[in-house]
């Protein structure tokens, strides 16, 4: 799959590691579309019932590698990043995500389509769409006010504040908050639990929990069309040319 996403079995369990530590596990073109390969195989692979995702060095992901904008002019539909969120919400079977560090960007938005998030006390998530100039992915203008509530959607999404694993669990984005040495295990038990669960079962209560997916589908093709749109703009250019120039200073 690429050293840059670890990707291993542990009995019926697929666990997807994020695993550019020195970039804060930043997902580029590659890592990208070896996840999709990862869920797609997956989702083929009658033997794994669960997928847990983590992060290598101390960071679940610092969000989409920034520099893979710059002078994309792919169709919307081939583009890695979205086509990685339309394989998340799609994917029909349990996701688990152990998280510590920094989530950020997709590194929150994934989250809002895993069953089960577990995180260290000193996570940090942002989605900061909004001060790049874009809007938000994954649905998650959508999900967000279902589960936060209009007024902590618009305090994170539209001023792009960050917030900590107390918070993430006080607004249900994450199930427990849980000593970093613990993490993984505590994840990795919880996948193995739904995986001992019937696949049939689980699929059917995934499916009603989580309603009309065209209602989804269409909102994240949406976000997704001005997503493209502002990727063309001056305006995104010269924010992005701001930020590199501001990481190199």
């Amino acid at each position: 799959m690429g050293e840059k996403l670890a990707v291993a079995r542990e009995g019926a369990v697929m666990r997807i590691t994020f695993n550019r530590p020195a970039k804060k596990n930043a997902l580029d073109r590659e890592m990208y579309l070896s996840a999709i390969a990862a869920l797609g195989e997956a989702q083929a692979d009658g033997d794994v019932s669960a997928v847990l995702f983590c992060g290598a060095g101390g960071n679940f992901t610092a969000g989409n590698d920034l520099s893979d904008f710059l002078g994309d002019e792919a169709r919307l539909e081939e583009f890695p990043a979205f086509r990685f969120v339309l394989a998340i919400a799609a994917f029909a079977k349990p996701m688990v995500a152990a998280v510590a560090g920094d989530a950020v960007g997709v590194g929150t938005t994934m989250l809002f389509h895993c069953d089960f998030v577990y995180a260290a006390p000193g996570a940090r998530f942002k989605m900061p769409f909004v001060d790049l100039g874009l809007p938000p992915e994954a649905g998650v203008s959508l999900l967000a006010p279902r589960l936060f509530g209009p007024a902590k959607a618009a305090q994170y999404l539209l001023l792009c504040e960050s917030f900590g694993a107390e918070e993430a669990a006080r607004l249900n984005l994450v199930n427990a908050v849980t000593p970093e040495s613990e993490l993984l295990r505590t994840a990795m038990e919880a996948a193995q639990r739904l995986s001992r669960k019937p696949a049939a079962a689980i699929a059917a209560a995934r499916r009603l929990m989580r309603g009309d997916p065209q209602e989804l589908r269409a909102r994240m093709f949406e976000e997704a069309r001005i997503f493209e749109a502002a990727l063309k703009t001056p305006e995104l250019k010269a924010r992005l040319a701001a930020f590199f120039a501001a990481r190199r200073g």
